[in-house]
């Protein structure tokens, strides 16, 4: 018997007018994304995964954005969308628990925070060039 709870949570982010990206999870715990666009949503698109908890979402610019979740394993992981496709899940690693959050300030700029097992705040960033080691807050 299976004892986890449904995740119930989902993760919307808009990088251009008339457009939201939505992400949910699935009963096997794997993300799935939908689009409003000028009135109409796509249909339901798998984007796999194990995830753990709630999806966390944000845009870094207009036709590209970033989804994360906290997986079984307890890391973070995220998959990216540059444009013209979808890049495989990556691990950022950590020792996590919780629903982790996302915000973009440019497009040089990602910030994703998630609650450690330890009780703590975590946070890692893209600047740019690579993900930045993990920082407790």
């Amino acid at each position: 018997m299976d004892d986890r709870q449904p995740l119930v949570g989902s993760a919307a982010v808009s990088w251009a007018a008339d457009r939201i990206d939505l992400f949910t999870v699935d009963d096997a715990g794997g993300l799935v994304h939908r689009v409003f666009l000028s009135g109409t949503w796509s249909a339901p698109e798998s984007l796999g995964g194990t995830l753990a908890s709630s999806p966390a979402a944000t845009a870094w610019g207009v036709d590209e954005l970033q989804v994360f979740a906290i997986f079984e394993d307890g890391a973070l992981w995220n998959r990216y969308w540059d444009g013209t496709s979808w890049h495989p899940w990556e691990s950022l690693g950590g020792e996590l628990t919780g629903t982790p959050a996302a915000s973009s300030w440019g497009a040089d700029r990602i910030d994703v925070f998630a609650p450690g097992r330890e009780g703590g705040v975590w946070h890692r960033w893209w600047d740019g060039a690579r993900w930045v080691d993990w920082d407790g807050l």
